[in-house]
C-alpha cells in the first residue's frame, strides 16, 4: 500500500488548489468530497436510503441529491445528522480504501476536509494542513459559497479550531498570501514525501537536505 499523506484545512483554505498542485507531480489524489458525492449519485443504494428516510423533497428534478436541502434538514437535528453519518461514512471509507489500494504512485494525497472532526488522522502516515488567516478564510467562504458573514462564521465555528488543526500537522502550507508561492512549497514537500515513502528517516533527510 502507498504511503498516505492526509491533506486537510478549514473551509476556504484552498485545499483543492494545493491538491491540484500535487496532481501536477503525478501523484494519486483521493478526495473525500468527490467520493462523498459519488456514493449518493443517482442509482446508488445510499441515495435510495436517504429518500426512504427524508422523502423526495431532497431530490432535484434530474434525480440527483439536493445537498443544500439535506444539509438544511439535518443541520439543527443532531439525531438525523448522526443517522446520515452512520449511513454514509462506512460507504465513503470503503470506497476510499479501495482507491488508495489501487494507487500506483509512491504516495497518495488523501484530501479530507473533516479529518480531525471524524478522528481519521491516525489512518494517515503524515498530516499536511493548508492554513490561512481567519479573516481571509471568512472572506473566501462568503465569496465562494455566496453566504453572508453570519453563515460563514457558523460554518467555520462548526469545524475544528485552527489551533487544533495546526497542532495535529506534520507539515503546513500557508495559503494566506501570494498563490504563486504554493507550487514551490508543494515541490519541496513532494520531494520530502517521496523520500519518506521510500523509507528514509526524517532525521537523515534533514541532515542531507
Amino acid at each position: 500500500m502507498s504511503y498516505i499523506v492526509a491533506l486537510t484545512g478549514g473551509i476556504g483554505s484552498g485545499k483543492s488548489t494545493v491538491a491540484e498542485s500535487f496532481a501536477q507531480h503525478g501523484i494519486t489524489i483521493v478526495d473525500a468530497d468527490i467520493i462523498a458525492r459519488q456514493v449518493v449519485a443517482p442509482g446508488e443504494q445510499a441515495l435510495e436510503e436517504l429518500v426512504k428516510k427524508f422523502g423526495k423533497s431532497i431530490i432535484l428534478g434530474d434525480g440527483s441529491l439536493n445537498r443544500p436541502a439535506l444539509r438544511e434538514r439535518i443541520f439543527s437535528h443532531p439525531l438525523e445528522k448522526e443517522w446520515v453519518n452512520k449511513l454514509l461514512h462506512p460507504i465513503i471509507h470503503a470506497r476510499t480504501q479501495q482507491l488508495i489500494a489501487l494507487a500506483d504512485t509512491p504516495y497518495v494525497l488523501w484530501v479530507v476536509p473533516l479529518l480531525l472532526e471524524n478522528g481519521l488522522q491516525t489512518q494517515a502516515d503524515r498530516v499536511l494542513v493548508v492554513d490561512v488567516e481567519p479573516h481571509i478564510q471568512l472572506s473566501r467562504t462568503m465569496l465562494r459559497d455566496g453566504v453572508d458573514r453570519q453563515q460563514a462564521e457558523n460554518i467555520i465555528a462548526a469545524q475544528v479550531s485552527r489551533e487544533k488543526r495546526l497542532a495535529c500537522a506534520d507539515d503546513v502550507i500557508d495559503n494566506s498570501g501570494d498563490p504563486h508561492m504554493i507550487e514551490p512549497r508543494v515541490a519541496q514537500l513532494h520531494r520530502l514525501y517521496l523520500k519518506l515513502a521510500a523509507g528514509e528517516n526524517r532525521q537523515d533527510i534533514a541532515e542531507h537536505d
